[in-house]
């Protein structure tokens, strides 16, 4: 579905474009011509091929999807595989691509099974007419770095989940397994971040230092920056998986504690019954010639004893904090 098409000039807007018309605007050379589409069928991908003469294998890769982030060159034209994260509102994340085809004086971006568009991008390239004048390398710096961008909020979240499940822990009333079942969860979440930065932060090395496509020569601190927020989240992740980590073990710490503390009462109390029990087996084995067994202070007596000697121990267990 095509969501925008437009030509622009030195910076400024010139006209919404019709698809037909693009080829046009194209040779006149000193255009720069930014077509937007979301979830495109192969038709209209066939059409746009035509139009802007594009790779064969890049279209490829677009229609079929399922690519890991990824900058290729093609001659004149960059590929530019992006992953688009968006968090539910269950917490579960979605992960759509966004796939940019960027010539000398055109920009083509696919975008598939993601909800947020990039609107603002091009009101923001728009409200900027001195930097929109770099073409459509600049077009390609502003969309990555919406997407770079809009993995800071999920890294925010996942690091306030983990917070909640440190309160979690140390909660008497919490579940130990729920516990260890929301931090394997944030790891999972994790993973699908770092499917979708790793990548980038090694493809977008190429736009900057050393030999950087001609297209995006003059931009190189523009994609360097993009570098620096990825190796800030890449720097958070790290930091997330390493705290989940402590907490899982700390976690299962505590369920060790707690079953060592079920057993030391579980002792005690085992205790305290086996002395009644012991003596009242020895005066249950029904011989005639037992101590003080015609007395008739007997039975109080051993009563006495029994109690004497659980108190005791009673006393002793609760000064080691057994019970």
């Amino acid at each position: 579905m095509l969501i925008n098409c437009a030509a622009y000039k030195n910076g400024k807007k010139l006209a919404d474009v019709p698809v037909e018309k693009i080829s046009d605007y194209l040779h006149r050379g000193d255009c720069l011509v930014w077509v937007a589409l979301k979830d495109p069928d192969s038709i209209e991908l066939e059409a746009m091929s035509k139009e802007f003469n594009l790779p064969y294998l890049a279209v490829d890769d677009a229609k079929h999807g399922h690519q890991r982030p990824k900058i290729e060159e093609y001659t004149d034209i960059l590929f530019v595989v992006l992953h688009a994260i968006e968090m539910e509102t269950d917490g579960e994340l979605t992960v759509g691509e966004i796939h940019v085809f960027v010539g000398k004086n055109f920009l083509l971006s696919l975008r598939n099974k993601a909800t947020q568009g990039f609107t603002s991008v091009r009101e923001r390239c728009e409200r900027e007419p001195e930097q929109l004048k770099n073409g459509s390398a600049y077009v390609l710096y502003t969309i990555m770095d919406a997407v770079v961008d809009r993995y800071f909020p999920i890294i925010e979240s996942l690091e306030l989940q983990l917070e909640a499940i440190e309160e979690r822990i140390f909660s008497k009333s919490s579940s130990a397994r729920f516990n260890i079942e929301e931090v394997y969860s944030l790891k999972r979440k994790l993973m699908v971040i770092q499917h979708a930065t790793m990548p980038l932060l090694e493809a977008v090395g190429k736009l900057h230092g050393g030999r950087v496509p001609q297209i995006c020569d003059p931009l190189q601190d523009y994609f360097r920056d993009i570098s620096d927020h990825l190796l800030r989240i890449t720097r958070s992740m790290d930091s997330i998986r390493e705290i989940s980590t402590t907490a899982i073990q700390v976690n299962l710490s505590l369920i060790s504690l707690s079953e060592t503390e079920v057993t030391k009462k579980l002792a005690s109390y085992g205790s305290l019954f086996a002395v009644p029990t012991a003596i009242a087996g020895i005066y249950g084995m029904n011989f005639k010639v037992m101590p003080e067994l015609e007395w008739q202070w007997g039975y109080p007596l051993v009563l006495s004893v029994i109690v004497f000697a659980d108190v005791l121990l009673w006393f002793r267990f609760k000064k080691t904090k057994w019970l």
